[in-house]
């Protein structure tokens, strides 16, 4: 039986024959199961190793093989028909009951096994949480962790009902590209995060607690961006499954709270956000928020337990208010709306532009009017400066005496800010130093270069704005901007008076890549009128009050505005130049060409500080 023409079908291991799919005389094919073995509890296939015929079949079901052994021989030959090898035929492709067990699962999840919670969100003109995670990502790209869990509910509700009634424990997470058309696909990538107000209210239940923490690990490591849809309740209390007493010792919170700075991270809310949903919100980056939304660290229930007073939901942090005080950075209409800005926002730390379309720079030598103490919108000047339809102001609501935008200059992201004329003359107050001294902080923590436009009489003065603790809210900007690491470029477009013009350029003048000035800047270490009436208080108190001194108070001021006028300025080598207003755009576009990547005042070194306030 052991003859040269005859090929041996061996035991590969020791074990025990399970199965065998060959009898003896039988012809076969190449690949075609023959024997099946079980070893270590796992069964093994044998097959033939070439077509033929089965000759001296040695072994029945049931016995024990040693490794090596022959099961039977095969006389090489023709390979079966399909008539007397009807076994070895492959099946038809189909589904099988393990993988429609899991299909049938998945089901579940979707919105249209769910039609009257969806009714629910569609009478409140909201939008699903799935249906805000499809228009978030690039079709077809999102990758789903942790579809199949359910609350921590089993020991007191059937698997049935968490299945039917906690899809995905009420929070989407998962891995999505984010403005794919545009960047490639590692830029692309992003982290999504979505409470399901539909599931529970939104509440946080320990298995998307675990789900969180799951895919925070995986932003942190990559340092890919977050977008967190913060909608829900706060803390759940009935998740009786988990062996905890407060549940205080829950990583999600410091895990959120560690991307910031490392990877942007951007918030949304429509609805109600409280409590510990709404701590998640607040340590986002940026907060794009619905006028329907509102926010805050308590909901009525824990208000009401605390004592406080019984309160309706929409009573609470309403999101008009929260822009108002600088909670939110960006209000939309709707849902729709809030993801289009959060994919425009993204965009700005994902990368360059290739398309981009130049504004009329001939328009910028008529923002600043010829009247030195006309006010005006510097608006004007930030959009008239960087490529059309760029600009995406933050809180806007807030700290008014600032303008704070992410823009692009020929397809360069970048960091914009400006004084507000129309607001206390430009000066800065304490919320206006605050608003800047964060979005400064931003910038620098994602590489964006930063355009300051000045036009400040300095910082806000008096008793009122001093029990504010004024110093140390105008004192943050000296420490953020000398703690910058990024590109920072200055123009001057009016006035630059004092400390306030100072802050608004990184700490100094020669702090900057490069200060310029328009024509109609003027300078002083404050402003003129107030310089006037201090240094020549004695020379005008000896002129009769009346137009006698009002006349020698404007000579005064005029000789000061000709030595402090903007090109004595450059003639002293206190700023760079003084340009056309219509050359600014090519001289930030040159600044930023020339701007070693990575390479700021402080590239490379480890910046510490003490925020002052």
């Amino acid at each position: 039986m052991a003859g040269a023409s005859l090929v041996a079908l061996r035991a590969p291991m020791a074990a025990r024959v399970v199965e065998l799919a060959a009898r003896e005389g039988e012809r076969v094919r190449e690949a075609q199961a023959l024997v099946v073995v079980d070893a270590m509890k796992m069964e093994h296939v044998i097959a033939a190793p070439c077509a033929g015929r089965v000759r001296g079949l040695r072994v029945a079901e049931g016995d024990q093989v040693a490794e090596g052994q022959p099961l039977l021989w095969i006389e090489p030959g023709e390979a079966a028909t399909s008539t007397d090898a009807t076994a070895g035929t492959p099946k038809p492709v189909g589904v099988r009951p393990d993988l429609q067990r899991v299909l049938d699962r998945h089901a579940r999840l979707l919105d249209e096994v769910r039609p009257e919670a969806v009714a629910r969100r569609r009478a409140r003109g909201q939008r699903t949480a799935r249906e805000n995670v499809a228009d978030l990502c690039d079709a077809g790209s999102f990758v789903e962790y942790g579809a199949l869990a359910v609350a921590a509910q089993r020991s007191r509700r059937s698997l049935d009902d968490l299945i039917a009634n906690t899809p995905a424990d009420g929070m989407i997470t998962g891995i999505g590209s984010v403005n794919g058309a545009f960047f490639d696909a590692q830029r692309a990538r992003t982290v999504v995060l979505a409470y399901d107000a539909t599931v529970l209210a939104g509440t946080q239940g320990m298995r998307n607690h675990a789900k969180t923490d799951r895919l925070l690990e995986i932003a942190f490591a990559e340092r890919l961006p977050l977008v967190l849809f913060a909608e829900g309740g706060g803390g759940r209390p009935g998740d009786v499954d988990v062996p905890v007493v407060a549940g205080l010792h829950l990583r999600t919170f410091a895990s959120f709270a560690r991307l910031s700075g490392r990877a942007p991270v951007i918030g949304i809310v429509s609805g109600r956000c409280f409590a510990g949903n709404a701590a998640l919100l607040g340590c986002c980056d940026v907060i794009i928020a619905t006028r329907d939304a509102n926010i805050g660290m308590g909901g009525p229930a824990m208000i009401e337990g605390g004592g406080l007073g019984v309160f309706r939901p929409e009573e609470i942090g309403p999101s008009v208010m929260q822009s108002a005080n600088g909670v939110v950075d960006v209000l939309v209409d709707d849902e729709a709306a809030a993801v289009a800005v959060a994919k425009r926002y993204l965009s700005m730390f994902q990368g360059r532009v290739a398309q981009w379309r130049s504004p009329d720079a001939l328009a910028l030598r008529d923002v600043v009017p010829e009247n030195r103490l006309r006010a005006y919108d510097t608006r004007e000047a930030m959009r008239g400066l960087v490529d059309d339809d760029s600009v995406i102001e933050l809180r806007a609501d807030f700290g008014a005496g600032i303008h704070t935008a992410l823009a692009r200059v020929e397809g360069q992201p970048i960091g914009l800010v400006a004084n507000n004329p129309l607001h206390l003359a430009g000066a800065i107050d304490a919320d206006a130093a605050d608003k800047l001294a964060r979005f400064l902080q931003l910038c620098d923590a994602h590489g964006l270069p930063i355009v300051s436009l000045i036009d400040t009489p300095g910082f806000m003065v008096g008793p009122d704005i001093e029990a504010r603790a004024q110093v140390r809210h105008a004192s943050r900007l000296f420490v953020v901007g000398a703690a910058l690491r990024v590109p920072f470029f200055a123009v001057v477009l009016r006035k630059g008076y004092g400390l306030g013009a100072m802050a608004m350029a990184a700490g100094g003048f020669h702090s900057p890549n490069f200060t310029v000035a328009w024509p109609t800047g003027e300078f002083g270490a404050m402003g003129l009128e107030g310089a006037v009436r201090l240094g020549y208080r004695k020379e005008l108190e000896a002129v009769p009050e009346g137009a006698e001194r009002e006349a020698l108070f404007e000579r005064l001021v005029a000789r000061h505005y000709e030595r402090g006028e903007a090109m004595n300025m450059a003639e002293a080598l206190e700023i760079d130049a003084v340009i056309d207003p219509a050359q600014t755009r090519d001289w930030v576009a040159k600044g930023l060409a020339s701007a070693r990547p990575g390479g700021g005042r402080l590239a490379g070194e480890q910046v510490r500080f003490i925020d002052p306030w």
